[in-house]
């Protein structure tokens, strides 16, 4: 696949070079060449300069053959305008930008534009590590409205199956056991040491999470 990135700083250098290892053309833009010295010598696809919102920087990018666009400058105004020419002129589907502004994100987010909310992710993460556990989500989608939680295996539920966990009303999307990924089967009994990822609607959270507290026998 072809990838178009807008912005070479530290995430737009990190994510060509990480595309480029996994087999995938980019084509990188930036209105200041000297960014492109964090590409480094072994980077392969092209460097354009200039702006990710015209649409002749775009072409020469090889935006018309592109699967993706990814706009992740440091600015919120040229990161949306460059990801609404991609997807609307040039009929970009997979089309992410990054913004700054958790609430602006919220409402692109809504008009069908993916964004990721670096400082809604960064005090998420902080949080995360400074809370008690299961005290944030791993993940929270941005209408507020789903929550992905990691949770060990509980000690009441060893040796249950999933599916009667999924009872209280949460869903679970895989589970990591050995160090290794497994896909949820209805014969899957839970084991100790377990490490589930659940996915609920945030409004359901509290009510699930006791539930799994109190453990099978109550349900």
């Amino acid at each position: 696949m072809h990838v178009v990135i807008m912005g070479c700083g530290r995430v737009g250098s990190t994510l060509a070079r990480a595309l480029e290892e996994r087999g995938h053309t980019v084509s990188i833009i930036d209105n200041n060449p000297d960014s492109f010295r964090r590409l480094g010598p072994g980077f392969r696809g092209d460097k354009v300069t200039g702006y990710g919102f015209d649409q002749a920087v775009l072409a020469k990018a090889g935006i018309e053959r592109a699967g993706a666009f990814a706009a992740v400058s440091s600015g919120d105004n040229s990161n949306i305008i460059s990801a609404r020419v991609a997807r609307e002129t040039f009929g970009i589907d997979n089309v992410i930008a990054r913004i700054y502004d958790p609430g602006r994100a919220e409402v692109y987010q809504r008009l069908g534009i993916p964004t990721v909310a670096t400082v809604r992710w960064t005090s998420d993460q902080v949080l995360r590590r400074m809370l008690p556990h299961g005290s944030e989500p791993q993940y929270r989608d941005p209408s507020g409205t789903i929550r992905i939680d990691f949770l060990r295996a509980p000690t009441a539920w060893v040796g249950r199956r999933i599916t009667e966990l999924e009872a209280t009303g949460a869903r679970v999307a895989f589970v990591a056991r050995l160090g290794q990924g497994h896909m949820v089967t209805p014969e899957m009994v839970l084991q100790d040491g377990d490490e589930l990822n659940l996915v609920m609607a945030e409004a359901e959270a509290e009510k699930i999470e006791a539930a799994i507290a109190s453990g099978p026998e109550d349900h």
